[in-house]
This record gives structure tokens, sequence and C-alpha cells, in this order.
């Protein structure tokens, strides 16, 4: 069976998308899930006209369901009982909806989700483009889902689309007097007497600078068509933002209107389980009254309102800028140098044009690279004020096609510069992402889905950190700074997973910032001013990172990069990937308002590594090696385009041309994994084990040997906790296990390993290879005591490996008797006590000592009182006397 169904408390776009999928699936059974608005019952009751066999949910089998037809609707909450078809292997779901996506969205096996005004309207170009004709009577159920959603064609969610729709509806003989008969209906007297209940009750609350209303009413039985009063109210008193609560019976209704980006009444409504648009919404809510629905609703928006933005919000900052006598050529390389697309020029602090690359581009081609920038500048252009609203930079941007405004600020000169991507950035509705391609300084910009992360930071963040990071907030806005917490704690943070490793960014000086904690928290502090970094280490041993926001660029591939101050916008652009390109806020004004230009966060929900650019690669090969960790870690897949671009580095050596140093920093990184042999053998399937060393090759031999020092280690860890040992160090010299002496030393060399520890366990490899090959010719069990004796010199990291490198069962189990008992072996008996006993201090003491140890190994003695008649024995006083 077939089954289409939408929402409960189904409405006019419902109605008409299920008869309109109905034409798209003819042997499929039309059910609503749940109850319908009185509208729509009202239709149903008085209409004559049309014939719709609807089937009660009761009466369906879910076990006979074997496709889910999903219309205006794609969160489970809200089918009603068939939610049990979600997740069955049995059960293929068809979506079809309008809404915007929401992290409790349905999977469908096929989606036509996109942001119009109205289901009905995919569905009729669905229809159209198949050919399938439309009657009058369902053109007019159909025009009555458009207008009903789309206010008659007025709310601000409508879009081209839906004017498309209906067109071809009164086209196909939509029965327009009918839609309004029913649109615009009479208001009852009890509906006239809740109106003007939530006329008189409605309040206006301030968030972060947004002006909201909030009406409250109650009756003692249902009241319908909620939606029109509130949306009556709007209009009459042109409010922006209105939320209606009304009692009604045991439940209480939430009715949510919005004509800004800044209040997202689709959000809202989601906190109480509703649903809806960021322009039209709604939530009923049983169990609570109406001042705790109320409370709740204040908290909810002091949380998700978004501060109304201004130039200074927006701008990036410091300013790259050329000056009138810059030649085009010196500007072109300042444009490809910074990866941008627009130049302020300036002249004694004052802009006074505006260059672009196309134009630039085009001068040098036609050889006046030596002519200055302001022969061919833009210099007729506006600046504003760091207050001036979206408005007059939409103005600007938008209206004026000017490509770059630069905000000034009287005494202190020009601030920052907005793109043509911010101000669009800033226009697109809450919720609403996009990706481009990010290779020039506006896409860096590209929409942020910002919402706000409090409750989850509160949640999944211990509370001593969590009041740590606002008083690191609180530090920040007293001197003027933004900070926000970056990259991995932001990215684990929205995974679920635990990181406590804080790293701070503000947009102002690092240094001045973390001078000011260590002033008033007492904290030890320690700066590297060349970098604009500090690290705070507080007095129970919390450490937390900071760093002026920055910006890089590259003189070369593979180089290390040349670093300059920045803003936040261009620091996230710098970083390699887009789930560590995120960033929260941390002033108290937007505190946990998360940051995510580059679309992290659905990056993240789809388990997808991507690059932020196409030269990612090409700057930094490094980058290749953890994108391959990252996703081997978390379980992800890398992009189409990142991995097309990783297998371009390759092929035209890029990754060849790293240091040493920089190899192996990233090895050791990919070593210390839990999953590091199946990360080597992606990178050897991806040919960039050879950026190691030439010889090395991941065959069936050295996945055998790693396979075999994993085993090692986890037995080790299980069985002695208490005994230090890296288990990485022990992997690495399993990779390298198979090269020769002189190529392990010249590698180690070619890393630049200074570390004694390090350098330590991969020399002493070298002579454990000789004492594996002793263990193997043995005819019999050495004695304990010559087992110290071979294995001692050896750390353990060493000892696992030869465990893990020997396919002998006997040398195994000699290695794991060492560990095991003779490690720690020691002579209960000292110098003092030999003293005591008569001996004269001097070498015999060392020659005693050394062979009661050897007796205590070999199980001669075995305490204080066996040990002293063994000294005695075997050194006689008297002999040592002679």
């Amino acid at each position: 069976m077939d089954v289409i169904t939408t929402h409960t408390n189904a409405d006019f776009d419902a109605l008409g998308s299920m008869i309109a999928a109905k034409k798209l699936y003819p042997e499929a059974v039309l059910v609503f899930p749940g109850s319908q608005e009185k509208s729509l019952r009202r239709f149903f009751v008085q209409s004559v006209l049309y014939s719709i066999d609807v089937e009660r949910a009761s009466k369906i089998d879910l076990s006979s369901v074997t496709r889910l037809i999903l219309v205006d609707i794609r969160q489970r909450g809200r089918i009603g009982r068939f939610d049990a078809l979600v997740g069955k292997d049995s059960v293929e779901i068809h979506i079809y909806d309008h809404h915007p996506p929401t992290e409790l969205d349905i999977k469908g096996h096929l989606e036509v989700c996109r942001p119009v005004g109205a289901t009905v309207t995919l569905m009729v170009e669905l229809l159209r483009a198949k050919g399938l004709a439309i009657s009058k009577e369902e053109a007019t159920v159909m025009m009555l889902g458009i207008y009903e959603d789309t206010g008659s064609l007025t709310f601000p969610s409508t879009t081209v689309a839906d004017y498309q729709a209906a067109s071809y509806l009164l086209q196909c003989g939509a029965d327009l007097n009918a839609v309004s008969s029913l649109i615009t209906s009479e208001l009852t007297m009890d509906q006239v007497c809740l109106l003007n209940e939530l006329i008189q009750s409605r309040r206006t609350y301030s968030f972060h600078g947004i002006e909201v209303s909030i009406a409250e009413a109650s009756a003692d039985g249902y009241i319908g068509d909620l939606a029109v009063l509130v949306h009556k109210i709007k209009d009459m008193e042109n409010l922006d933002v209105l939320f209606a609560l009304a009692r009604m019976e045991n439940r209480v209704f939430l009715v949510g209107r919005s004509r800004i980006p800044e209040v997202d009444a689709g959000e809202v409504a989601r906190a109480f389980g509703g649903g809806g648009h960021p322009t039209a919404a709604s939530a009923t809510i049983k169990d609570l009254t109406l001042f705790q629905v109320r409370e709740r609703l204040l908290e909810v928006l002091e949380e998700r309102t978004r501060p109304k933005k201004t130039a200074r919000d927006l701008m990036s900052f410091p300013v790259i800028s050329v000056s009138g006598g810059t030649p085009l050529d010196e500007a072109h390389e300042v444009l490809t140098r910074y990866n941008i697309n627009a130049l302020p020029v300036v002249d004694d602090g004052v802009p006074v044009g505006i260059i672009t690359r196309q134009v630039v581009e085009k001068a040098c081609f036609h050889g006046l690279g030596s002519s200055p920038v302001s022969g061919l500048m833009t210099a007729e252009f506006e600046s504003v004020g760091p207050e001036e609203g979206l408005e007059t930079l939409q103005k600007l941007v938008v209206g004026g096609n000017q490509r770059l405004v630069p905000v000034v600020d009287r005494a202190a000169g020009l601030l920052g510069v907005v793109t043509r991507t911010d101000v669009m950035k800033a226009l697109v509705p809450h919720g609403v992402s996009g990706r481009v391609d990010v290779a020039d300084e506006e896409s860096t910009l590209k929409s942020s889905r910002e919402k706000r992360l409090t409750r989850l930071m509160k949640e999944r963040i211990p509370g001593r950190v969590f009041e740590l990071i606002q008083e690191l907030g609180r530090v920040a806005e007293s001197l003027g700074m933004n900070a926000y917490v970056v990259g991995g704690f932001v990215r684990d943070l929205l995974m679920r997973r635990e990181n406590l490793d804080v790293d701070i960014v503000t947009e102002g000086d690092a240094i001045a910032f973390a001078e000011e904690v260590a002033r008033r928290h007492g904290c030890r502090m320690r700066s590297h001013s060349r970098f604009g970094t500090a690290q705070l280490v507080f007095a129970d041993g919390f450490r937390v990172d900071a760093a002026t926001a920055r910006l890089e660029y590259y003189e070369r591939p593979a180089a290390l990069p040349n670093v300059e101050q920045s803003s936040l916008k261009l620091d996230l652009y710098r970083r390699d990937f887009t789930i560590n390109a995120l960033a929260i806020r941390i002033t108290p004004h937007g505190f946990g308002e998360l940051v995510d230009f580059f679309g992290g966060q659905k990056d993240i929900k789809d388990k997808t590594i991507r690059v932020i650019h196409a030269l990612s690669f090409i700057e930094d090969p490094t980058r290749m090696f953890r994108a391959v960790r990252f996703a081997e870690r978390f379980g992800f897949q890398l992009g189409k385009q990142t991995q097309m671009l990783m297998l371009h580095a390759v092929k035209i050596g890029i990754a060849h041309q790293l240091e040493g140093k920089r190899i192996f920093g990233e090895l050791k990184l990919i070593l210390e994994e839990e999953h590091a042999a199946r990360i080597l053998r992606r990178l050897d399937d991806m040919g960039l084990l050879t950026c190691i060393h030439p010889s090395l090759k991941l065959d069936e031999r050295l996945a055998a040997l790693l396979g075999r020092v994993q085993e090692v280690c986890s037995w080790f860890r299980f069985l002695y906790l208490d005994i230090p040992y890296e288990a990485w160090l022990v992997s690495l010299l399993g990779l390298t296990a198979f090269l020769a002496d002189e190529e392990l030393l010249g590698l180690v060399k070619s890393w630049g390993v200074n570390t004694k520890r390090i350098l330590e366990r991969i020399e002493t490899r070298i002579e454990a290879e000789k004492t594996l090959k002793y263990l193997a010719g043995v005819q019999s069990q050495p004695k304990p005591s010559e087992i110290y004796r071979l294995l001692r010199p050896f750390p353990v990291e060493v000892l696992l490996y030869m465990m893990a490198k020997t396919t002998r069962e006997s040398t195994r189990k000699t290695i794991s008797l060492y560990l095991a008992r003779l490690r720690e072996v020691r002579p209960v008996l000292r110098g003092s006590d030999l003293e005591a006993m008569g001996y004269t201090p001097g070498p015999l003491f060392k020659k005693i000592l050394t062979g009661l140890l050897d007796a205590r190994l070999d199980g001669e003695v075995t305490d204080r009182r066996s040990e002293m008649e063994w000294v005695l024995t075997t050194y006689p006083p008297a002999r040592e006397v002679s």
C-alpha cells in the first residue's frame, strides 16, 4: 500500500498538496494523520463541489504500507502514528515540502524540498512538467493552499514560483470567489472577543535591540482561526514581530509572525515542538500554563533573537588597500596574494576610490601595469559610518551596484569595508544556506547559519569551564574586543564529543587581552608577539590559548604562511576544513551565537570533510594528511571536490615539497589516532606514504606488523596501567621496521627530531633487531637474569615493538616475562645494609649488588634473610678483609 499523508492540524496547503500527490501516485490512499484546522473542517462541511476520498488513519494497517508519501512536512514528530514507519527498511519514503530544513527532518529516498511560499507550488510544477491535467475543482483547492500559506501572495516568503503556480491554476479554472469566501470569512462573536483580548494584552519586549510583541488571551472552549487573528493584529499595528498565546481548553496555542530576519518564527515554534517558516509558525503546547509558556517564550526569544546588523558587525578589517600612486601590476599582486576581488584606494588614511580585479587584469593585459591605480579606479562611491544599518548598505550594494563600501569613523578614519557578499549574507533568512566555490574574498563571507548554542554549552561543558568562558568574554568586551571560541572545540561540541582544548580568537590584540585576564585572575601568561598569540595557565592547571584574528598568504606552494592581523571572517577562511572553521561568540552581547560562514554545520550533519577553497592543498599539503585523519576519526567521507583536489595535488607532487619536520608532525598525530592503521592504508592508496619515505609501501607484510603492534599495545594497556609509554612511538617503529638502518637514520635526520626521548627509541631499534636475532637463535629458554641483561637497555616502546616484530611465540613470552616479572625486580639489601654487615664501601659493593640481583631474578634468594646468607656465603667478610 502507498499512503499519502501530511502533518497534524492540516491546512489548505496540506490538502492541496495531498490532492496533487494523488495525481502523481494514483494508487495511493489519502490519510490525515490527525485533526485539521477549523478552516479546513469548514471547507469539508460547506463544500458540495469537491469529492475527496480520505481514509481514517486508524484504519490503515501499518504493516501493509510499503511507500509513505509526505507532503508539507518532513518532521517525524508531526505525522501521528505514521512515525512508526520511519527508518523501516521495508518502507520507501518520498517527501515534498517547502519548510526550512531542521535537525529533526526525516531522510527520504526521494526528496523534493525547496523554500517557496507553499508546498502546492512545488506540486504544481511537477504536475505541469509531467503533463498531468488539473480539474477546476482541484485547481481551486490547490489555489486555497497557495493563498493561505502566502497571505494571498503578500507574505515575505512568497516567491516568483508561487505567482507562476497561481497563474497556472487560474488558467486551469480555479474559482477565486470560492477561494476568497473561504480565506476571508467573517469573524464570529467569539473570535472578536478573543481578538480584543489579544489587542488589550499586547506588550512589547526588547531583545538585543529588536522589538517583539507578545499578546495573550484565554477562552473556555476552542476558538478556531487564531492565525487569522494574529495576522490581523500584525497588520493593524504594523508590527515586525508578533507572538500570540491563547489558552483554550487544556492546551496553549502559539502563533508567531515575523517580517524581519533577526527573529525566525519557525525556529521559536520548534522550541515548543511546533514548526513553520521564518515568517509564520505555530505550536500546540500541553501540560503547561499560559504563564509558564510565556516565561519559556521569553527565554527562547532572548536566546535566539539575532542582534540587528550594522556596518560594524559586517565589516572586514584591518583593511587591505593600495594608494592612488600604486602601479596596477603591484595592485594585481595584492589582489592575488590575499585572494580578493576588490580593493579600496586610500590616500592619507582617507578612501578615495575602489579598484576591482577585472579592471586591473584587463589593464595589465593591455600593457598598462606600470600606470597608477588612480587613473582607473572608481572615484564615485559612498562611505558609511560604523553604526549604519543594513538597509542603507543594501541600497548601496544592491541598488547602487557598489562592489564594496568603506566604513569610516570621523575620529578614527577608515575602520573596515563591507563587501557585496557581507550584505547578501545578512539578508538571507535564518536557516537558509548555500555553498559556492570560495575562491575569492567575497565567497569567504558566505551566508552563516547563525544560532545560539548557550544551552548546548551549558549541557556539554563542565560548569567551571563554562563560567571561565563567560568571564573571558566579559574581559574581551571590557577592552572593546569581540572574542570567540573556535576550531575543534566548537566542532566537537556540535558533535557531542568531549574536548576541553579552549582556543580563543579576538578581534583585537590577543596579548593585551591575555594580560588583562592574567591581571584579574592572577594566572600565568606566556606570549609570542610575532604571532599575536598567548597562553593562559590557571591555578588548577587549566590552559587557554588566545590568538589575534589573522589571515595568511603563501609566497609559494608548501611554504609556511606569512601572517597578518585580520578579522574573524578571514581568520576562519585560513583554516583547513569547513568543520574546523566554526566559531561561537563569547562576549556578553550575542553570547553563544554560532558563526558558520562555510557550511561547517551542514558538513558535520552530512559527515563530510570539505576544504574551504580550491587552493587549500596546494598552499598547505599537510592538510591532505589531516583530511584523511579526520575522516577516519569521525567516520566521515571526503567530499567529492575535496577528494579530486587532493588527487590533483598528489599527481603534481606538491606533497613531496614539504619539509621533513612538518611531515613528522602530521605523522605523529596520525599514529596517535585509534585507527592509525586505517589512516595509513588510505594514505598509501592515495600515494601519500611515499612523502614520508620513498620506500614505504603498505604491503601485506607491513600491514600484518602494524596489526600486531595494535594488538600488543592493547594487551599492554589493559594489563599494565601503571607503566607509562607512548603507543604512537611503537607504531612509528613498526611503520619503519623494514627500512634499512641507514635509511632509518637518514629519515630521522630529515625530520629534524631533536627530542632525546624520541631519538633514543628510534636509534635503539637497530640494537633491538640484533637482540631479536639472538633470541631466535637460542635453543633453550634463557635464565631470567640473562633475559634481564638482554632487555634492560630497551625502553618500553622498543620492547613492545620487539614483541610485535617477532613471529616466534617463545621470544614473545620471553619479552612478556621481562615486562611482567623481571623489569622491576630489585634486591632488598642496599649499600647501607652491606656496610652494616661489615663490608667496606668500594668497587666490591657493585659486584655484590649485581650478583645479588641475578640471584634474586633466578629465584636463588627470595627475602632479606636469604639475601644476607647469599652475600655472606658468596663474599665472606674475611675474603673482603684480605
